[in-house]
């Protein structure tokens, strides 16, 4: 009598053997969530788009869009194959429909242009990948395989693989690129300080937690993104940061897991066993 073999698990784009996991089941990555969105606000005409056709700017709408972006990224990490291409097929179908256009030049410009995905993308993947090695959560080569992972996720958006930065030597050159085209437009500064401010009536812990978050966010960014917000771009800096960040990441290691959806708290088990399970 021959026995079935039991079908394969669908773990999603990632899986428990890969940094992705690890990386975004840290707390302290909602700090690279809030940096991501402060470095790309640079890009003039992502921010112009984004103000066009968003509720980012409206002060009670501002920090719900937030959790909106943070439960996609969840689903695109921890979710099935059938869940991400459902949450990737309805970005790509939203973002198809809209446009934007640059005051400056009158130009109009359709929201899903490559170089407007690509530029969220490398701000995404360069905040948590950043945020992980200073935290202490990854190596120099787990560093490297955390953007090589990220590629896939670049596709659910629409993305060429090709054209997306797969270590953290690209990412590097392909922000050297960018900088001459980067500034802070007057939407970026409304974005910005909606972004930082904690919602009207929250409860004193959550405008605590954000306002925290958003101060660590600012002292991550990269010394030419915090000089043209108008701040210091000093080395002590990123050395407070850092010291910040580990410091959190070990205080975080010893409270409870805090309450997630059920693929996270599965994840969380998968990894754990699988951190178990390596070889000492």
């Amino acid at each position: 009598m021959s026995v079935d073999a039991a079908p394969p698990v669908d773990h999603g784009l990632f899986g428990p053997a890969s940094v992705t996991w690890r990386v975004h089941l840290e707390p302290v990555m909602w700090v690279a969530g809030m940096r991501a969105l402060l470095l790309q606000s640079l890009h003039p005409w992502v921010m112009r788009g984004t103000y066009q056709n968003s509720a980012l700017f409206d002060p009670a709408k501002a920090w719900p869009r937030f959790q909106r972006t943070v439960e996609f990224v969840g689903t695109r990490t921890f979710g099935s194959l059938a869940e991400v291409e459902v949450a990737g097929a309805r970005v790509r179908r939203l973002h198809h429909k809209l446009h934007g256009t640059d005051p400056d030049s009158g130009r109009r410009f359709p929201i899903d242009a490559p170089e407007g995905l690509l530029w969220v993308h490398c701000g995404e993947i360069d905040s948590y990948v950043d945020v992980a090695r200073r935290a202490g959560i990854v190596t120099a080569a787990e560093a490297d395989a955390y953007v090589a992972e990220s590629v896939r996720a670049a596709e659910v958006v629409g993305l060429d693989p090709a054209d997306v930065p797969a270590s953290r030597a690209e990412l590097a050159a392909y922000y050297t690129r960018m900088r001459p085209r980067l500034r802070v437009t007057d939407e970026a500064r409304i974005a910005v300080g909606g972004l930082l401010a904690p919602p009207a009536g929250a409860p004193a812990w959550t405008r605590a937690a954000i306002s925290a978050t958003a101060t660590a966010a600012v002292a991550t960014l990269p010394r030419w993104a915090r000089r043209m917000y108008g701040l210091p771009g000093l080395p002590t800096t990123d050395l407070a940061a850092s010291a910040l960040l580990g410091g959190l990441r070990r205080a975080t290691d010893l409270l409870p897991d805090p309450p997630a959806p059920p693929e996270v708290r599965e994840a969380r088990r998968l990894v754990r066993e699988a951190r178990a399970a390596r070889p000492v």
